[in-house]
């Protein structure tokens, strides 16, 4: 029998069913889905605007998405938008497994990434300035363009300012005792936990583990205290768990293993949670402005971290952290929502 390769090729679905594509990348190994067509425009004033609609009206859309069978539990996401700032180049929307994050730093550093290397913004040599608009407040990148091309070797970011909340508070977690945890943001909430004295490895090999772990302190810290924002009641809830550890590279400072969302494991080293390290060392007098510490993934990926400015933010001493790391685009896909089948709006098994 001959099988005519062409009709696979040249197959085109019904105009019925919704067609949505995609350029896939990902940075330190956790993946970052962009949405590039097949969304309407997502209304708002501001990007917390656009958040709040897009929860509202688009949930069946980022399910579909981020869940199986097009996705799986640890995928993660970016819808592009217009920016909401007179001197801003795009803003952008984070979607993962449970809803949409206020920031995301791997997200920042392969979106812009694909901003420059897909021509959505201008490649300047040797260092492109790109001005986003997140949920959590202005994000500047500068990707480290190579010279006669459009390739981005690198992407180092200034973050919103990120601050410490507590330092050693302490919460009671079933299964796990009296847990010591720091609490900070660095474009979302975190509970900052020391792996050792609770006997978790932060290996790929441990990963059940971590995230039963990382979900129930989690829950107890929600349950025990507020999180309060000091200005956007959108940004005040506890995003994750990031465990601490030591490097297996003796050229990093240490391991981080982010366990956020409903379980998600950040492949990572966490960008917005080495924005929230980088407050704690500074306000623990550890780290001193202008110097780089290297944090490593659960897969050994790398992103460096520094406080590159003071700034006061509301009743909270900050820092301006800059986070740098590098990403690779995967490829691209159209993914298509047939009305008839059962599973288009995605589901998920953990």
């Amino acid at each position: 029998m001959h099988l005519k390769a062409s009709a696979l090729r040249d197959w085109t679905p019904p105009r019925s069913w919704k067609a949505v594509r995609t350029i896939e990348a990902h940075a330190g190994g956790e993946p970052l889905r962009v949405i590039v067509d097949g969304l309407p425009r997502v209304p708002g004033r501001t990007i917390l605007e656009k958040r709040r609609w897009f929860k509202k009206n688009l949930d069946a859309v980022r399910r579909g998405l981020m869940w199986e069978p097009r996705g799986h539990a640890d995928m993660y996401g970016a819808v592009v938008t217009e920016p909401v700032t007179p001197d801003g180049d795009l803003g952008v929307l984070f979607i993962h497994n449970e809803g949409l994050s206020t920031m995301c730093g791997h997200g920042i550093i392969a979106l812009a990434t694909v901003a420059v290397e897909t021509g959505l913004v201008r490649a300047k040599r040797p260092e492109t300035r790109i001005a986003i608009d997140a949920p959590a407040g202005r994000v500047t990148a500068f990707a480290r363009v190579e010279a006669g091309s459009r390739r981005v070797r690198s992407v180092r970011f200034h973050n919103v300012p990120s601050f410490v909340d507590t330092l050693d508070g302490t919460v009671d977690v079933p299964g796990l005792g009296r847990v010591t945890y720091d609490l900070a943001f660095g474009g979302a909430y975190y509970a900052y936990v020391q792996a050792g004295p609770l006997g978790l490895r932060l290996t790929p090999d441990n990963a059940r583990a971590l995230i039963s772990a990382g979900t129930a302190i989690k829950r107890a810290v929600m349950a025990a205290r507020p999180i309060i924002h000091p200005f956007a009641k959108d940004l005040g809830f506890l995003y994750g768990t990031i465990f601490i550890g030591p490097p297996l590279d003796r050229r990093a400072h240490s391991r981080n293993v982010c366990v956020f969302a409903d379980g998600e494991v950040d492949r990572s080293p966490t960008g917005t949670g080495v924005s929230g390290r980088v407050a704690i060392h500074h306000a623990r007098g550890e780290l001193k402005l202008g110097r780089i510490i290297v944090i490593e993934s659960i897969v050994g990926s790398r992103f460096t971290g520094r406080a590159v400015e003071e700034v006061g933010f509301g009743r909270f001493q900050a820092v301006i952290p800059e986070v740098g790391g590098s990403a690779s685009i995967t490829g691209r896909n159209e993914f298509l929502f047939d009305p008839a089948d059962p599973f288009r709006a995605g589901f998920f098994i953990r």
